[in-house]
């Protein structure tokens, strides 16, 4: 019973808060294609958020068929030419297009068949571009989202300067006191508590150098960092360090929360680029992968905590869905930049046979990936 309770608790509150997360995301990524493309003058054939069967949709004066479909958990953009929703290029299709362009039965710009009017007619730039503007489309998103948040919602001070201290926490046997400024860490210079979040977390049991202002005096202190067992909103066990301290808080102004934002999107940027890192050289863990059972428990739970929360939880994803995209994996974005990379070192397109074995291979190490995730939500969660 307290499954069903849950599960319908969930559906009420958790399924719409995930919805949103999901939808917000996709569309500005579709949209970053869109846009760029439209700029360039490509045929566009649907743009759509979710796959399946259509459920509600119109079609705009470019001949351009907006769509939602009925499985949330994606979308595309559809351009004149490709063979599917992953952009593979109908090879025959472009081909009779391009005779027939060619033939004058279609002067250029006539109609939204002419093979020039297509994506994989364009100059290599501007393919190169209409791949890229997805994944820098989700970034810009996390940054606006950010600076709003960082707005409306109280900021720790940058340096950090301490509000608060545990008693019996390895902060309070450092000697540190309410009121100091924290200036360095390990000769690292803190800019902001995210730059102390980071060090002191991978610095459990081991004694760090804390660099202080305090009353207009520069001192030095050293601290321990106490082992403590965090579970993340994936429900992903980890072992972080704490100091036992809280940061003062105040409100941002636009340009002071623009700045931040930006900051916080390129280090969220780089440690996912560490993560993977990582694993590809075995020293991190597969089962951190969390899938959309994860994100949508994390959409009921971020919800819960108010408007604000949720919004953030988009961010979040934004930047994940931006950076997974780059990865060169033919089918997603990076695999499309892959393949372009090739072609402007080789002076011509790769051939259709190693296009269509990487599109193969590529979309088989996607599913495999989206199972391992969903494997470990179910794991978490104790549903397997």
């Amino acid at each position: 019973m307290a499954i069903v309770s849950d599960l319908l608790s969930w559906m009420a509150f958790g399924l719409p808060a995930f919805l949103f997360v999901i939808t917000v995301v996709v569309f500005f990524h579709e949209l970053g294609h869109f846009a760029m493309a439209r700029f360039f003058g490509v045929s566009i054939e649907a743009f759509s958020i979710g796959f399946g069967r259509e459920l509600l949709g119109w079609t705009d004066r470019h001949g351009t068929r907006w769509k939602i479909a009925w499985l949330p958990l994606g979308g595309y953009v559809r351009f004149t030419g490709d063979a599917d929703v992953s952009s593979r290029p109908d090879h025959q299709a472009l081909a009779d297009m391009k005779k027939r362009s060619i033939a004058g039965a279609h002067a250029p710009g006539s109609g939204a068949d002419t093979w020039r009017d297509t994506l994989h007619a364009k100059p290599l730039y501007q393919r190169a571009l209409v791949a890229a503007a997805g994944p820098l489309a989700n970034f810009i998103l996390a940054i606006t989202i950010f600076t709003c948040v960082f707005m409306f919602t109280p900021q720790p001070f940058e340096p950090p300067v301490i509000a608060e201290i545990t008693a019996g926490s390895a902060a309070e046997a450092a000697g540190l006191k309410v009121g100091d400024v924290i200036r360095q860490v390990d000769r690292q210079p803190i800019r902001h508590y995210s730059d102390l979040q980071r060090i002191v977390g991978t610095s459990s049991g081991r004694e760090i150098s804390i660099a202080i202002t305090r009353e207009g005096t520069d001192r030095e202190l050293v601290a321990t960092p106490r082992a403590t067992e965090i579970t993340d909103d994936a429900g992903v066990k980890h072992s972080i360090g704490l100091l036992g301290i809280k940061d003062r808080f105040e409100p941002l102004g636009l340009a002071q929360a623009f700045v931040r934002a930006t900051i916080t999107t390129g280090e969220m940027i780089g440690q996912t680029l560490g993560y993977f890192g990582k694993l590809i050289v075995g020293h991190a863990s597969p089962n951190e992968l969390s899938g959309p059972l994860g994100i949508a428990k994390a959409s009921g739970d971020f919800a819960a905590a108010g408007f604000m929360a949720l919004l953030n939880l988009t961010a979040l994803i934004s930047v994940a869905i931006g950076f997974a995209n780059l990865l060169p994996i033919p089918v997603l974005d990076g695999g499309h930049l892959l393949y372009y990379g090739f072609e402007a070192v080789l002076g011509r397109p790769l051939g259709e046979r190693a296009q269509e074995v990487g599109f193969r291979l590529g979309l088989a190490f996607v599913l495999c990936l989206m199972l391992l995730a969903t494997f470990n939500d179910l794991v978490r969660f104790n549903l397997f």
